[in-house]
């Protein structure tokens, strides 16, 4: 089959991009590369104008006077001069309802002329959507990315890149996604909660990981223990990281020399990685039910990783009282607790990390999970 991947947040696509690959198929990823993070794509859609010398003035000038981001513009003036060359695929494959990231009605358009151009339309709910959102502001979930601001409205502005998911423009996309789409694929428990029940939820297939590529580290070392911290200062609210640094503050003062801890901040995907990998403990997220990207990689490396792993976590993939991740929760006392247990008894962390192994290779495995996708496309 042809298929064409569109917008990459995580390295989700990517990974589905290797195992289609391997499977015989031909693929095109497109993106931006996520800022920073600078994930590779066939064909990009970054704003290297606004990005340069030359564009990054009259970008910061226009933003002071209107607060508009013009690189919107070039995201979709990028992906308008590629149509031509995006046609005739199989299936067309969403990593979300705004995966081109351009304005409203300029988005809603291209979407227009992709879908008219392409076979089957998938989408992926793997992050902020219209119903996500709407589900997290009207149900008082225990795991709400949007707590902070629930609990305190003077932070709307720092949400209001999540909150622009339920404004009219971003409605008319969704309505015209879910009106076109064959369905809506969720990418962990997150995701399944809001959908549940919707007419075009198709079910849960977890993130594929790509094992080969990631080596596992076996805990040999652990004097000091190492604790790695990645910040993306855009999302530090929603992915509940002071609750983190509360902790970390707290457990160095306590263990001194025993714990080293790294902390980094906007960096690039490889040096993210090449950073983390001597780390013994990951801090991921608290509002979470269960692992996002960033986690799973980390437990296939086998580090013992502070992320989502909630009861319905537990539930769906069958897991009984052996941890494969640490239950991360928005209480500071809670993480110190955990933090310090491991530490005061690393034969613990050794013993989760083979389980997180474990835990991945049985049910994110690369061919696997890609095979279910195949599945679910030609279903």
């Amino acid at each position: 089959m042809r298929i064409l991947l569109l917008g990459e947040y995580s390295r989700l696509h990517n990974s589905l991009k290797e195992g289609l690959l391997h499977l015989g198929h031909e693929i095109v990823l497109v993106g931006n590369g996520d800022g920073f993070k600078n994930y590779p794509v066939d064909f990009s859609l970054k704003a290297t104008w606004c990005e340069s010398l030359l564009g990054r003035i009259p970008r910061q000038i226009l933003f002071k006077l209107f607060r508009f981001d013009i690189a919107k513009w070039e995201h979709g003036l990028r992906f308008y001069l590629l149509l031509s060359k995006l046609k005739n695929f199989d299936v067309v494959q969403l990593i979300n309802e705004s995966p081109i990231q351009t304005t409203k009605g300029f988005e809603r358009y291209l979407l227009q002329q992709l879908v008219k151009q392409n076979g089957k339309l998938f989408l992926l709910s793997s992050g902020v959507d219209y119903l996500s959102v709407q589900y997290l502001l009207h149900n008082p979930v225990k795991k709400n990315i949007l707590q902070p601001f629930l609990e305190n409205p003077s932070l709307k502005k720092e949400y209001q890149y999540v909150l622009d998911y339920t404004s009219q423009g971003h409605q008319k996309i969704h309505e015209y996604l879910f009106e076109h789409c064959q369905g809506v694929i969720a990418t962990d428990i997150d995701y399944v909660l809001p959908l549940a029940g919707h007419p075009k939820y198709l079910g849960l297939i977890p993130n594929p990981i790509n094992t080969s590529e990631l080596r596992y580290i076996p805990i040999e070392n652990t004097a000091p223990i190492t604790v790695f911290l990645g910040i993306n200062q855009w999302n530090t609210l929603q992915k509940g990281i002071l609750y983190f640094e509360q902790a970390l503050a707290q457990v160095k003062e306590k263990y001194q020399e025993a714990v080293e801890v790294i902390v980094v901040q906007n960096i690039p995907y490889h040096e993210y990685i090449v950073l983390y990998n001597k780390a013994h403990i990951v801090l991921d997220q608290v509002f979470a039910y269960d692992q996002g990207y960033n986690a799973l990689e980390a437990m296939a490396k086998g580090k013992v990783v502070f992320t989502g792993a909630e009861k319905e976590f537990l539930t769906h993939y069958g897991l009984q009282e052996d941890e494969v991740a640490i239950n991360a929760l928005p209480d500071v006392p809670y993480l110190v607790e955990k933090l310090s247990y491991l530490i005061e008894h690393p034969d613990a962390i050794s013993a989760i990390s083979m389980r997180a192994r474990t835990f991945i290779e049985k049910e994110h495995d690369l061919v696997a999970i890609t095979q279910r996708y195949l599945n679910m496309w030609a279903g």
